[in-house]
């Protein structure tokens, strides 16, 4: 049984931000400071991608571990009621990012996925992005 009325659960997830979120700052942050320079959620590109390098024709997606269910993460959780409908509910997200993927490398973008719990961790940052400048003159 849930432990909050269902106003207070819809009002919780109205609050959930789709773009700017806490990993999404951190990866722009640490991309800015290693001297990258990068547009936002362009709306022309499949999946709008959260940070697109158009130098290097890169797309970076920070995809939230719980939403988009990064494996093995303790964060991809689901939640103990509604199971049926939050199992949809991921399956289609994650149909959504693989046809986004799928489209982007088609048109020929390099793809590059950071997860959440990624984030903070510039050592992991760094290894995702040093192959941006080889990737794109090899």
């Amino acid at each position: 049984m849930d432990r909050i009325t269902s106003e207070h659960r819809s009002w919780n997830m109205s609050r959930i931000k789709s773009r700017d979120t806490k990993p999404e700052k951190k990866v722009r942050s640490f991309l800015h400071r290693n001297g990258y320079r990068f547009r936002l959620h362009r709306k022309d590109l499949p999946g709008r991608p959260d940070i697109v390098l158009p130098k290097y024709h890169t797309v970076i997606f920070v995809h939230g571990c719980f939403w988009h269910r990064h494996s093995g993460c303790k964060l991809a959780y689901t939640p103990k009621t509604r199971t049926a409908f939050w199992n949809e509910k991921f399956r289609k997200n994650v149909e959504r990012d693989e046809n986004a993927v799928s489209q982007l490398e088609n048109a020929g973008w390099i793809v590059i996925v950071i997860w959440e719990c990624q984030a903070d961790d510039d050592a992991v940052l760094k290894e995702k992005v040093s192959n941006i400048a080889v990737d794109i003159c090899s």
